[in-house]
């Protein structure tokens, strides 16, 4: 009796982690797509000048920008509507006593949760992935057409530009043609144990995208030891530097254009040079790794909240859920792009701290569930 008594059990549970997981990622597809679908609608709004203008087709600028606009809509919005979904699904059966029904059978309130954890797991790693391959890939065309047809043609417009290019090498171009690939007065300084042991000038610098290489023009070489100083000149030069031309182009988000191993790989590429511009990288990549829990905590605060009947509706919780994660998305924008790159705390807290915040609350919310 005890054995049939399990099996009906666990056949029921696996029908209700079914229905609430279904329910679930369906409701959450359905909101998504509209909230998305009023975004594009309203951004097309804002564009419809800059659309007029442009020498694109229309066609081109759906498969181009608002194809690619989606992903990064979906995941920006993705915290706020895995809230809204919670609440809806979880108020809907407690409006229809589903919950009371389903705890009354001896289920615990925590076993109640884990289609709801399986759910939001599915969309976390869903949202991993998204952010670190998808989203940037989409990005490298979504910015490129929206730089070529919607803002003005970038320039680089600095001048008497230094760049670390290895650990004892600091080059220095005077100025830049990021049109050509051309640098103007360039040079290159060596230098160990704080002392110049060779210098390189030269009229300028090209790209040849055919060798992957730097061409020096008309190039100066010193070589100096101790008091002996030689010389010698040439009018042209190969080499490969630890430089590119994309160091000279817009950095329009461009730590958003990276997916996962090309960011870290362009981190270790500014370390190797001894660069001082690293943290709104390594922020950016560990908040590629933090973000997704958001979906996972911001589940769990949502079941709590709207497991209970509200004499005001489903409404009311549904504006009570908008309020959390608008100030969830509110603190984790905050910590991420103000504090966490400013070095006032390390940076890899100041990107947990919303999520150690959240998971607090949902545990202090959880004491007060009947159970």
């Amino acid at each position: 009796m005890e054995n049939l008594f399990n099996i009906f059990t666990f056949e029921t549970l696996k029908i209700l982690d079914l229905y609430i997981i279904k329910k679930f990622l369906s409701t959450f597809v359905f909101v998504v797509f509209i909230f998305i679908t009023i975004i594009v609608v309203i951004d097309i709004i804002e564009k419809m000048e800059d659309l007029r203008k442009m020498k694109a087709t229309a066609w081109e600028a759906f498969t181009q920008y608002y194809l690619n606009f989606i992903p990064y809509i979906a995941n920006m919005i993705s915290p706020i509507m895995v809230f809204i979904t919670t609440i809806f699904v979880t108020a809907q059966m407690s409006e229809r006593t589903e919950i009371v029904a389903i705890l009354s059978s001896g289920i615990s309130f925590l076993r109640f949760m884990v289609p709801y954890m399986i759910s939001s797991s599915i969309i976390a790693l869903f949202t991993f992935f998204l952010i670190n391959w998808t989203i940037p890939m989409a990005n490298k065309q979504r910015l490129d057409f929206e730089l070529k047809h919607m803002k003005n043609a970038f320039r680089f417009s600095q001048q008497d530009v230094h760049i670390q290019v290895a650990p004892k090498a600091v080059a220095y171009i005077q100025s830049y043609e990021n049109m050509t690939n051309i640098g103007y007065q360039f040079g290159i300084d060596i230098i160990e144990k704080n002392r110049l042991v060779q210098k390189l000038d030269a009229e300028r610098i090209l790209w040849d995208s055919l060798k992957s290489k730097w061409r020096i023009e008309n190039y100066t070489v010193r070589t100096i030891n101790g008091l002996k100083e030689t010389m010698r000149k040439g009018k042209s030069l190969d080499t490969a530097l630890n430089l590119h031309p994309g160091d000279f182009q817009s950095k329009y988000m461009f730590n958003e254009r990276l997916t996962l191993p090309e960011l870290e790989t362009y981190i270790t590429l500014l370390r190797s040079r001894g660069a001082d511009n690293t943290a709104s990288y390594v922020v950016e990549k560990y908040s590629r790794f933090t973000y997704p829990f958001a979906v996972i905590i911001l589940t769990a605060i949502g079941v709590i909240l709207s497991s209970r009947k509200n004499r005001r509706g489903v409404g009311a919780q549904i504006a009570v859920g908008f309020v959390i994660a608008f100030v969830y998305v509110l603190l984790y924008y905050l910590m991420v792009k103000g504090v966490a790159p400013n070095g006032s705390m390390p940076m890899l807290l100041a990107v947990w701290i919303p999520n150690i915040l959240f998971t607090l609350l949902a545990v202090v919310l959880y004491k007060t569930v009947p159970k």
